[in-house]
């Protein structure tokens, strides 16, 4: 087994000038950096991290716990935009997926204790409020896409208010003002922020809301909900009296109102326009007309939790505890001016 005496050896350098540049520690000259590395290379010496963190009491190891993040599209691309974004430092990612599961969440907990793991990106599936009781040890850690009102960690968000408002304001701009909503599962957070939206956004154009073009999407329990918006969005359009455009909960919602509009020989956007959330492309770019929707950005919101994350280990903690990430609206051709 190669040995860091014999990377010191074959560089002309000493023991402690090959671990300064293993653990990028210190200053060290350019040319001495780049002789050290290439005779790791050339005798492929792989770091011993366990006596590394002996020594150190630093993991060069991050842990991500997930609850159903990195089984589920939607919102893998948080853990894209952290892989991505540690590509360029000297950390690892270990990611434990609980499936929601309190006993797994605990044992994963326990798991990043023992093996001294440097910090934690804890990440959700959809916008929540983690459980008031839920306990975090004091490995440093950031909440990504969930967050802890009543504990004193840094977490990362969507804006789903914002994206609420500027899609109702997208289809205010172009005329419309028939405007139903299909609805996200009401026991979720975006859901209620993305609501007061709609209902903010209408009041602010001086528009009258309908109540009954306010239709569910989705219902039952979380993770275990089932889809309506078929059958809802069907109902609504199919009057003389019907909207001339509908804000759907998320994209996937969106795909099932495009389907009771082609049910009902409607044309979108000719007849209806629909607008969307997520930007989940699988479904966006992948109907037509493609689908106008708020993008979330969750590759934006993983990188910033690895800055936000480094920052902490370095001892420097962020001056914002609480991120909102604004949502960006995605054009494409499923919005126009009502006929």
């Amino acid at each position: 087994m190669v040995s860091i005496k014999d990377v010191a050896a074959l560089a002309g350098v000493s023991d402690r000038t090959v671990s300064r540049v293993v653990n990028d520690e210190g200053l060290i000259r350019p040319k001495t950096k780049k002789k050290v590395q290439k005779a790791i290379e050339a005798l492929g010496y792989v770091p011993n991290q366990a006596a590394r963190l002996m020594r150190t009491s630093r993991s060069s190891v991050l842990g991500l716990i997930t609850d159903v993040v990195s089984t589920t599209p939607f919102s893998t691309d948080i853990v894209r935009g952290i892989q991505d974004a540690l590509d360029d430092t000297p950390y690892t990612l270990l990611t434990v997926n609980t499936s929601a599961d309190p006993a797994k969440e605990q044992r994963a907990w326990k798991i990043f204790r023992e093996h001294g793991i440097g910090g934690v990106f804890y990440v959700t599936m959809f916008h929540r409020h983690v459980p008031r009781d839920t306990e975090f040890p004091s490995t440093p850690t950031v909440l990504v896409n969930c967050s802890a009102p009543d504990q004193a960690l840094p977490s990362i968000v969507p804006d789903d208010y914002q994206g609420g408002l500027d899609a109702v304001r997208h289809l205010v701009e172009q005329g419309h003002r028939k405007i139903a909503y299909v609805v996200l599962n009401e026991l979720i957070l975006a859901a209620d922020l993305r609501g007061r939206a709609f209902f903010d956004g209408l009041a602010a154009a001086g528009i009258e809301v309908r109540k009954e073009w306010i239709v569910p999407g989705r219902v039952g329990a979380i993770f275990a909900d089932k889809l309506v918006a078929f059958e809802n969005a069907r109902r609504i359009l199919d009057n003389p009296d019907r909207p001339t455009a509908v804000v759907c909960g998320n994209d996937e919602i969106a795909l099932q109102v495009y389907c009771a509009a082609t049910d009902l020989g409607l044309r979108v956007p000719d007849d209806v326009s629909i607008i969307g959330f997520d930007d989940f492309q699988v479904i966006t770019t992948g109907i037509q007309p493609p689908l106008t929707t708020m993008a979330l950005p969750y590759r934006d919101m993983g990188a910033l939790a690895v800055r936000m994350l480094l920052d902490i280990i370095a001892g420097h903690p962020p001056k914002k505890k609480h991120v909102e990430y604004r949502c960006e609206l995605v054009i494409r051709n499923s919005v126009s001016p009502p006929k």
